[in-house]
């Protein structure tokens, strides 16, 4: 092995802190034999590891359990008072920041409405830097971190390519970070969703599971849990064509699924059809609650969430086909507000249109993170940091 990636008595020792800390993390509270079962690590190994998690104030005693005719081992826990982190959700139609605890308790929340479809990015940065102070005001622990989701992709260089804000190649964690003095982490919003879901929300105990961002437009996360921790890729899922020619796409394509399932779209399609009546609420997001209320009875409110149930039901077919996931959750604040009126015809959808051998593999689930959900996923941006270096 060359010397340049030999691995140091320091390095192993931080890997071996890591290991553990993402353990209690993840899986909640353990005892010291449940540890070395987990993680394959020694008795002593565990105990010593255990023992400077404790004297760093990363790891506390969570009570105990009773043992096979043993005396009651004593349950570890990460400890939520480690520090704080924020989450900021920069959405289409919003932007969210929330305050969360170490274990990703909430503690504070505040949104700011968007009314423009195109944004500075100096504007966000203000507005989020805003956010920030608000939910972090009168708290004195120490703040470990801001993670943020975005609606387009950050490469790895950083920058962000969001063509729905306008931005390309923005420098938007330099620019929050020089303004916060704290450290900044910028990731797509599907992804750090699917993270969350799967951490905390309907994923949970999914091997493979696919976290559907619902908003303005459609994206996707393919979430997979190793056992080790979760790993997340996002995919243009909003952007596979379900109908050659059909309705025009914001991306200047045509047929795509965005076009018929996206908040905007549904509400488009309302208005079009006979009998549609104008709306009384202001903003993307008042307007669809409207419509799902509207739609408890039938007329042409009932047929626009139909006929998006359908078109749903069919991108998600072909995710089922193609990747075989054994859950597909709909969360974000468009799939809160759609969720309940229609899932029982997405479902129908997916059984007609999957292969018949594959569909009763994958179950079709609602999100439970609620509006909060992207900026709860961005806040594990800084969580990862953490861990991954060992709580140091």
């Amino acid at each position: 092995m060359a010397s340049g990636t030999k691995r140091t008595t320091r390095d192993l020792r931080r890997q071996n802190r890591a290991a553990l800390l993402s353990q209690l993390f993840l899986n909640g509270p353990a005892s010291r034999l449940e540890l070395v079962q987990a993680s394959g690590l020694s008795s002593a190994t565990v105990s010593n590891v255990v023992s400077d998690l404790i004297g760093d104030g990363l790891v506390g005693e969570a009570g105990s359990v009773g043992s096979d005719g043993g005396r009651p081992r004593t349950l570890l826990r990460v400890r939520p008072d480690v520090g704080y982190v924020v989450g900021i959700d920069v959405g289409e139609t919003h932007l969210r920041a929330g305050l969360f605890d170490f274990t990703l308790a909430a503690v504070a929340t505040v949104t700011y409405p968007i009314a423009d479809t195109r944004l500075d990015p100096e504007r966000v940065v203000a507005l989020a830097s805003a956010g920030v102070k608000e939910v972090t005001a009168g708290v004195t622990g120490e703040l470990l971190g801001i993670g943020v989701g975005v609606p387009g992709a950050v490469k790895p260089d950083g920058l962000v390519h969001a063509p729905t804000l306008g931005w390309s190649g923005v420098a938007f964690a330099g620019m929050l970070a020089a303004v916060t003095q704290a450290p900044v982490h910028v990731d797509n919003c599907a992804r750090t969703l699917g993270q969350a879901e799967m951490w905390l929300g309907a994923g949970r105990g999914a091997e493979r599971a696919i976290i559907a961002l619902m908003g303005v437009g459609i994206g996707a996360a393919v979430a997979a849990d190793s056992g080790r921790g979760v790993t997340s890729t996002t995919s243009e899922w909003g952007h596979t064509i379900i109908q050659a020619g059909g309705a025009p796409c914001r991306c200047g394509s045509r047929g795509c699924l965005e076009a018929y399932v996206g908040a905007e779209a549904i509400i488009d399609d309302y208005r079009r059809r006979a009998g549609a009546q104008p709306f009384t609420a202001d903003g993307t997001e008042g307007v669809l609650a409207e419509l799902v209320a509207r739609a408890a009875t039938p007329g042409p409110a009932a047929d626009a969430l139909d006929n998006a149930a359908e078109y749903l039901g069919i991108g998600i077919a072909n995710l089922v086909n193609l990747l075989a996931p054994d859950r597909i959750v709909l969360s974000g604040w468009a799939g809160e507000t759609l969720g309940v009126a229609i899932l029982p015809g997405v479902r129908a959808a997916v059984d007609r249109f999957a292969l018949s051998y594959m569909v009763g593999k994958t179950e079709v689930e609602l999100g439970t993170l609620g509006p909060p959900g992207v900026a709860l996923g961005a806040a594990t941006l800084p969580v990862v940091e953490v861990l991954s270096a060992g709580g140091r």
